[in-house]
């Protein structure tokens, strides 16, 4: 158990590297940095990593907020007319070519040049059987292998569109992607480390699927992606049923999910949940 509680700290580092900066909760842009609007708060946050002081960043869906439907507010529209970099997650995250974002983007008549996908060059995984866009699971950020690809391709989108700042924002890069690798060779040896009946990872959504894959834990869940129905008794029951076959020694509770679903499997079967919630579609407030 003692080993179960120190992965479990460690599985929220990806998502807790720190915001040493927010973005803008205004549409005042800097004038002297570079325009930067993203989808949701981890990309936020990493393009402040990155971009440090030669950006200014303005993001759409905020904390507590679902990315996968989200209804852009007036100020939206006045920094994606403002910005000079539009940068968004993709695999389906923010619904496609016909879903918000590119509404957005369309709707402000943004040039296409200056959208950028972070999720470029990442292996797909998909929900359930098939292969159709709606059913891939965009939660590849949750990988810090997937991390590191995302951070790279942040570092391209800055390098093209502002080569003055080049050896800035590849230190910064490197040292973000040095955090990345880290995380990643510590979940090896922690994971490793569990007794094979402890390697199952329970949360409310299939959110975690690429971190899951990557490191060989059995994923269990209540619901596929939260623009499904949620927390339904049939879903419950199931997640029930499965844990008491499995017996994992704790539940973990998402930031931005409806707790009485996971309270109530946590009732049925005995099993805590982990006092701190985890982040599968956003990051913390700052501190």
């Amino acid at each position: 158990m003692k080993s179960f509680k120190k992965f479990s700290i460690l599985l929220m580092a990806l998502l807790l590297l720190g915001a040493c900066q927010q973005p803008n909760n205004n549409t005042n842009f800097e004038d002297d940095k570079l325009k930067v609007v993203t989808s949701f708060t981890l990309l936020a946050d990493l393009v402040i990593q990155i971009g440090q002081d030669y950006v200014s960043v303005y993001n759409l869906v905020p904390t507590g907020t679902d990315p996968h439907d989200y209804e852009p507010l007036p100020q939206d529209t006045k920094a994606a007319t403002d910005a000079d970099v539009l940068i968004y997650n993709g695999l389906n995250l923010e619904g496609g070519t016909s879903g918000w974002f590119f509404k957005l983007i369309n709707s402000v008549k943004q040039n296409k040049s200056r959208v950028f996908e972070v999720s470029d060059g990442v292996e797909p995984m998909y929900l359930k059987a098939g292969q159709k866009d709606e059913q891939i699971n965009p939660h590849a950020f949750l990988d810090p292998q997937v991390g590191i690809i995302m951070v790279n391709n942040i570092l391209n989108i800055l390098l093209e569109v502002d080569p003055d700042h080049e050896i800035q924002y590849r230190n910064n890069a490197f040292i973000y992607l040095e955090k990345l690798e880290a995380i990643h060779q510590q979940y090896q040896e922690k994971i490793n480390a569990l007794p094979e009946n402890h390697r199952v990872f329970t949360a409310s959504e299939h959110a975690f699927q690429y971190m899951t894959e990557r490191y060989g834990l059995e994923h269990l869940y209540i619901w596929e992606i939260d623009t499904d129905e949620i927390g339904t008794p049939q879903q419950i029951r199931q997640l029930i049923d499965q844990l008491k076959m499995k017996q994992p020694p704790v539940l973990f509770l998402e930031s931005n999910v409806q707790t009485k679903p996971m309270e109530q499997v946590s009732k049925e079967t005995g099993i805590p949940i982990y006092p701190v919630k985890i982040y599968a579609d956003e990051i913390g407030q700052k501190g």
